[in-house]
């Protein structure tokens, strides 16, 4: 558990750091962006490798019928992450909401929760989640002032749509390269 927590404590830390220390890291000039970069690589790098070799401590057993609802979350949260993806205007939800990326994370980390009921996933995709509620709450008092950019035309929502279907594919697939079924059999 200690690798996964240190990969916790790294990925909260390479975000926030220019939120909470802006001195620092305006010192730090471009090169910092490569130092954040690195630390963020690393940190997804003890994630996974410390929720791979974390010892299995049962919480709870997730229903079976769980599995239809974390897959559904899983289409939000792919979409509502692709929705502010394109220049300009911005499919829904990200045409209404400020922080459409970070509320993708939280759909997938509970997602995940909901779906894994062991200490390991609950430590990683609830730490990822109380991250990302963090981080709004950071932004928003940093720059409270937000405007919505204008709502993107249907070619947008029908290359979201492709697009959200494609990922949820090789998503699936990469689960199930990685020894986890994610669909329901």
């Amino acid at each position: 558990m200690i690798i996964l927590l240190l990969g916790l404590l790294l990925w909260w830390f390479a975000h926030l750091f220019g939120r909470l220390f802006p001195e620092r890291r305006a010192a730090m000039g471009n090169a910092g962006r490569g130092v954040v970069a690195l630390a963020l690589l690393l940190s997804v790098v003890l994630m996974i490798w410390g929720y791979r070799v974390a010892e299995f401590v049962p919480i709870w057993e997730p229903p079976l019928w769980m599995i239809h609802v974390n897959n559904l979350l899983m289409v939000v949260a792919l979409w509502t992450f692709g929705s502010s993806q394109s220049k300009g205007a911005k499919a829904w939800p990200a045409s209404r909401i400020r922080h459409p990326q970070l509320t993708a994370v939280k759909i997938w980390a509970l997602a995940h929760l909901l779906v894994n009921g062991d200490l390991a996933a609950i430590i990683l995709f609830g730490g990822l989640l109380a991250w990302a509620v963090v981080e709004v709450i950071v932004i928003n008092r940093s720059e409270p002032v937000w405007t919505p950019p204008p709502a993107a035309g249907t070619a947008t929502y029908i290359r979201l749509a492709a697009i959200t279907v494609v990922l949820l594919i090789v998503i699936g697939y990469i689960h199930i390269w990685l020894g986890h079924y994610p669909f329901p059999g």
